[in-house]
């Protein structure tokens, strides 16, 4: 399922600090975020934070001379295209996000210039009751889905497992791989239990439903960086499989826990909608 672009409105960028920093943003109004309406008055602060400098996984800054991107494609192994349309770049040469403005330009704390590619595994159950039996809602008659919720280091919030698509790697592997590391604590896992672990997961992992693929609303979204992903969902029907494994939380991940589907939810960024949009997939109650 493509992201729904011209629907997506910036909610959680387009005002107060930007994360991590005192940074304030430029107020954008929700009808001057297009850039093809003209608010001349706009002057947002620019930001790239300092601890990108000389990682390994970040781009250098974007007037350095030996930096050559190839915008819109497929750049060594680093992919440079956007999963909603090909994206325009400014008067000097800055991908430009194709929302529109979020009221701070630069890269903020986002490694690439352009898009920044996750990928997000909905891991799913049913909720039974102590004889086994599907809980069903008593308002809308349907049986309630669950889902691994990690509660996030940095701000708290509760958000699906994911993380960021390595140059190179395949989509299937970041999954399996961050849901390891943030579910399960696979880093801190002998190389004897990561191998069991990665065992008992790889056919569970080989095949998922796309829910989503497009751009994210993300509190770290710049006018010249943003998040984008994809998610999947990977449903234990008869909770056999990962509904029996004890989760653990480990990486970027202080707590983790497997949470009713409701409306009620409170997630991070857009991951809400994942949730609602998995529902329906499955019949479930929301």
């Amino acid at each position: 399922m493509r992201g729904r672009v011209a629907k997506m409105i910036h909610q959680k960028c387009t005002r107060g600090l930007y994360p991590s920093s005192n940074v304030q943003r430029f107020e954008v109004p929700e009808d001057k975020v297009a850039w093809s309406v003209e608010f001349p008055e706009y002057e947002p602060v620019e930001f790239n934070s300092p601890v990108l400098k000389g990682k390994p996984w970040a781009d250098p800054e974007i007037d350095d001379p030996s930096f050559e991107p190839k915008w819109n494609s497929i750049d060594g192994k680093v992919n440079r295209e956007s999963y909603t349309k090909n994206y325009e770049l400014n008067d000097i040469g800055q991908p430009q996000n194709p929302i529109g403005r979020t009221g701070i330009v630069g890269r903020g704390l986002l490694g690439r210039w352009g898009p920044n590619h996750a990928a997000d595994p909905i891991v799913t159950r049913w909720k039974r009751n102590s004889t086994g039996a599907l809980e069903i809602d008593r308002k809308t008659e349907k049986p309630i889905l669950q889902f691994v919720a990690i509660e996030r280091r940095d701000s708290k919030n509760w958000a699906i497992p994911g993380g960021m698509v390595d140059p190179g790697e395949q989509v299937s592997e970041t999954l399996k791989r961050e849901f390891m590391e943030e579910a399960l604590n696979a880093l801190e896992k002998s190389a004897e239990e990561k191998e069991e672990m990665e065992v008992a997961l790889k056919k569970f992992f080989d095949r998922g439903d796309e829910v989503y693929r497009g751009y994210v609303d993300d509190s770290r979204n710049t006018d010249n960086a943003w998040m984008e992903t994809i998610a999947l969902n990977f449903h234990d029907e008869d909770g056999s499989t990962v509904g029996e494994i004890n989760l653990k939380a480990g990486d970027d991940a202080s707590n983790v826990r497997w949470m009713d589907v409701d409306k009620q939810l409170n997630l991070f960024a857009n991951h809400v909608d994942f949730i609602k949009q998995t529902a329906h997939k499955r019949n479930a109650h929301w």
